[in-house]
């Protein structure tokens, strides 16, 4: 399998939960302003999307969007502590937890990595943000992750989408268990790995 990603992007959650899995998953880097990967290859021909992620299976069919892709990496190594089991009321807590971020966070980004997005929209979207962000403050005050006590998919990609404050620079200074879930999710194993590979932290040296 190959999955299509831009450093820090979204592709970084999936990444993510690859290493978590101990997938061999081979990474190819698309220029998100040419749509040209890093074998020259038409990224539109490989996602007519045009966004980041995609994973090529083995069998040459493409999955696009990250929840779905991180939902599947994990039932393909039946995996239940990162995603549980489905027909579960947990996986239906974790589907619904993924839509969440996806609609109420992610998205929410968008307008704000835009020169052209006007001020008054920027402190808007940030206003929204940071309600949004209440919530999520709420659930992580009681207990280390998104739906529980253990790591799942869900927190690779609010890791992962919540690491673009600074970038816009959005104020979370209000969140401190936010603030402390970061950490402890940027200290995992897998995560500095999937960091390291796509240059956005340097690869710790062997002992």
């Amino acid at each position: 399998m190959k999955l299509y990603y831009s450093p820090g992007a979204c592709s970084l959650s999936p990444h993510i939960v690859a290493h978590e899995l101990g997938l061999p998953v081979a990474i190819e880097k698309v220029d998100t302003k040419t749509k040209r990967t890093a074998t020259d290859r038409d990224y539109w021909q490989i996602n007519p999307k045009g966004s980041v992620p995609a994973l090529e299976l083995d069998n040459g069919e493409v999955l696009t969007e990250g929840p779905a892709i991180v939902q599947y990496l994990a039932d393909l190594k039946g995996n239940t502590a990162l995603a549980p089991a489905n027909s579960t009321l947990a996986r239906a807590r974790l589907q619904e937890t993924l839509n969440y971020i996806t609609s109420e966070i992610h998205k929410t980004y968008s307008p704000l990595f835009s020169e052209a997005t006007p001020e008054a929209t920027r402190e808007e979207r940030k206003a929204y943000l940071n309600k949004r962000y209440a919530l999520i403050e709420k659930i992580l005050a009681k207990q280390p992750y998104l739906l529980g006590d253990h790591f799942t998919v869900a927190d690779a990609y609010l890791f992962t989408v919540t690491r673009w404050a600074d970038f816009v620079k959005l104020d979370l200074s209000a969140f401190p268990s936010l603030q402390a879930f970061q950490k402890r999710v940027a200290a995992r194993p897998a995560v500095q790995a999937a960091m390291a590979a796509e240059g956005l932290i340097k690869a710790a040296k062997a002992a």
